[in-house]
């Protein structure tokens, strides 16, 4: 479970907060779909979640520990995929997907079980051994994923994830992210593609101008807007925040 509670970030200089005393919960067993306009706080939000950025008031609970009171046991307990995957690309596939094992301390049987599983469902088999600086795009999204569920975390978090990556792997990652949120676990997913978000997840929370001004279950939305799409209920309730 990720719990955010009254989380307010504003950047040096910034005449008002870019997330304004955000609160919300990714229950286990869910995938949450977090929406926005450009500029919204999504990635602002998903950054301070994962201690990439401070936040100066609220809180973060990944699985009941506290982010700010033992930050190290609670990101060992996250899986992210950035929107814009940094990766050492220096090192091969193979040593970069080694050293995220090393920190996070998955044991040599278990990643090499779950890489060759990884490694077929990305078709990344051919490639795994080359240096990261010849991969194209789409494969080193491809390898961020892989290196975001290597260690099984509790909680996945997901920037743009789809960005890049083929209609075979983009299928396959839906079906990993629905496994992962069955067996237990939480998926917190940010998209700009509407469709998909509306079509995996479970609840959906919608962000503007740094404040959640809607959340709702699926069926909820197909309940109450039996002739609207999700995206056209996010244009309805971003252009009424905006007046």
């Amino acid at each position: 479970m990720l719990q955010i509670n009254n989380l307010t970030k504003t950047y040096a200089g910034g005449v008002k907060p870019s997330v304004d005393n955000l609160t919300l919960t990714v229950n286990d067993g869910e995938i949450f779909g977090f929406i926005g306009p450009n500029g919204a706080g999504k990635s602002t939000t998903i950054k301070c979640v994962t201690n990439i950025i401070r936040f100066e008031e609220g809180s973060v609970t990944v699985d009941g520990i506290s982010l700010k009171d033992d930050p190290i046991a609670a990101k060992k307990l996250l899986g992210y995929v950035s929107d814009d995957h940094v990766l050492y690309e220096g090192l091969t596939g193979e040593e970069y997907i080694n050293f995220i094992c090393d920190v996070f301390d998955v044991p040599s049987a278990l990643r090499k079980e779950r890489l060759e599983q990884y490694l077929d469902a990305f078709s990344l088999r051919d490639a795994i051994k080359n240096q990261i600086s010849s991969y194209s795009h789409g494969m080193k999204q491809k390898l961020n994923i892989i290196g975001a569920l290597i260690h099984e975390p509790k909680v996945w978090i997901l920037d743009e994830p789809m960005t890049g990556l083929d209609p075979k792997s983009a299928f396959h990652l839906k079906q990993l992210m629905r496994e992962h949120a069955d067996r237990g676990n939480s998926v917190f997913f940010s998209s700009h593609v509407l469709e998909v978000v509306e079509k995996i997840c479970d609840r959906i929370g919608i962000i503007d101008d740094g404040h959640l001004i809607a959340t709702c279950t699926i069926n909820e939305l197909k309940e109450r807007n039996k002739d609207s799409s999700l995206e056209e209920l996010f244009l309805k309730l971003t252009e009424d925040a905006a007046i």
